[in-house]
């Protein structure tokens, strides 16, 4: 008997919240960004809600802290831990969620990586996994001694090699190589380590690794991105696939758009698991869900609100009225250029002034539409209205689950598992218990055999 597809839901941090005044919330704890007990309390309420994995979101920079225009010290996001060691903290005092850290291939060595990540694996009995980004920020690159980010074939083309050499790496030895018998004082067996020798275009690795294989084999992988070089990557490497789409139309096309990629790397739809993100503010009726969601838009002052949609390539809408409706910006071309800004998609802020335009929305309107959902699906209602949303998305081609982007936390995060988790468990669509260990295991991932393995198996044969 075939069991029944479950929802898979990570709970992603992003310091005090998704909302960019979260931290000026009255339940929020102001040092939440540096707080390893913030992580610690996050990563509790998802392994209560029996979530698949604590998400932590990242980049190795201060962001646009040169444009005055974008109103960055009212923000909390610019400071943070780094999410692999906070990872190690909250892996001491969790059992089952998986822990999954961003780090980018640009900047890491693929080595250093694949050592501090088998360890993280190791440490939480297999419970890690990997946010994998290519960093296409100007901040980040003249952190790292660049004059611009690389380009995007150059991007792809190196995290390709990255994977290739961490898994080569995570391969050093055998699953049964080590010994550790005390009476004849062998630690391990010679023949069952494994140097890589790897030599590429852009690293060179000898190996062995000087950690055991991890106990998943090789780490999960959640990649994102909507371009030709994001989806293709995906395809080919991710075991995961975090979306930004806002509608169900425009997240059923970019479902169809990547798993259809699968067969060109010899793989089937199953071994992708597609989450996109959703930012929920909850609440046991309409009106208490839309109260939550007008307090945090009241903290957020015009000028934060003005610099976002800067970022995200809108030309400069400073000085215009909050209640007026803004004028038609289809036809300009300003956010063509504003790449080094960084933000989303320049497609994504096109269909976002088309709607402003269609519907007349004011500024104010326009910040309660682009700020609510991060750009991604924002939901503000009842967990039944939540978990009816979620459904359609997951039962017609648009999700196999979802990356949870609490508004702030604690308390939006509690709200989701304490409202909306028991409602789709009440709907057969969300386990009540782990099925596993690892974090392979709950997301129903097979754990690939070790390539020298798998080479003595076809020798045989």
């Amino acid at each position: 008997m075939t069991a029944r597809r479950m929802m898979k839901l990570g709970l992603s941090v992003a310091s005090a919240g998704y909302h960019y005044s979260a931290w000026c919330h009255p339940e929020v704890d102001a040092l939440s960004a540096t707080s390893i007990q913030h992580h610690v309390r996050a990563a509790r309420i998802a392994e209560r809600g029996k979530m698949d994995f604590l998400f932590l979101a990242d980049w190795s920079s201060i962001l646009n802290v040169d444009d005055r225009r974008i109103a960055r010290d009212r923000e909390q996001a610019q400071v943070k831990v780094d999410p692999t060691l906070a990872m190690a903290a909250v892996a001491a005092v969790t059992s089952h969620v998986g822990l999954m850290p961003t780090a980018s291939t640009t900047y890491w060595h693929p080595f250093n990586f694949a050592r501090r990540m088998a360890a993280l694996d190791h440490i939480s009995g297999g419970r890690a996994a990997w946010n994998m980004v290519t960093s296409h920020g100007l901040d980040e690159a003249r952190n790292f001694g660049l004059d611009k980010p690389l380009d995007s074939n150059t991007r792809h083309e190196r995290a390709r090699e990255f994977v290739s050499v961490m898994r080569g790496l995570w391969d050093s030895w055998d699953d049964d190589a080590f010994i550790r018998d005390k009476q004849s004082g062998r630690y391990f067996d010679r023949d069952k380590v494994h140097v890589l020798d790897h030599v590429g275009k852009h690293f060179r690795v000898r190996g062995p690794l000087d950690a055991a294989r991890p106990p998943q084999g090789f780490l999960p992988i959640i990649t994102a991105g909507t371009s030709e070089n994001s989806q293709d990557l995906a395809a080919e490497i991710a075991d995961m696939c975090y979306g930004g789409q806002p509608n169900v139309e425009a997240a059923r096309a970019y479902y169809s758009s990547v798993k259809g990629r699968l067969a060109k790397y010899g793989r089937t739809p199953d071994e992708l698991l597609m989450l996109p993100g959703i930012q929920c503010y909850v609440g046991r009726t309409q009106s208490e869900a839309e109260d939550k969601f007008a307090l945090m838009q009241r903290a957020m002052p015009v000028e934060v609100g003005i610099g976002q949609l800067i970022v995200n390539h809108f030309p400069d809408l400073t000085g215009h009225p909050l209640d007026e409706p803004i004028p038609d910006l289809t036809m300009r071309d300003e956010f063509l250029g504003s790449e080094k800004l960084g933000g989303r998609e320049p497609e994504l802020t096109l269909a976002l002034m088309r709607r402003a335009r269609d519907e007349k929305l004011t500024l104010r309107q326009l910040f309660d539409v682009a700020l609510c959902g991060f750009w991604s699906l924002g939901v503000i209602g009842t967990p039944k209205l939540i978990a009816d949303m979620m459904e359609e998305w997951f039962t017609t081609g648009a999700a196999d689950g979802f990356n949870v982007q609490p508004p702030y936390l604690p308390g939006g995060g509690e709200d989701f598992v304490d409202l909306v988790i028991p409602e789709l468990q009440r709907r057969g669509l969300f386990r009540t218990e782990y099925e596993g260990r690892t974090l392979r295991e709950n997301l129903g991932l097979k754990r690939p055999p070790s390539r020298y393995a798998t080479r003595l198996t076809e020798a045989a044969e």
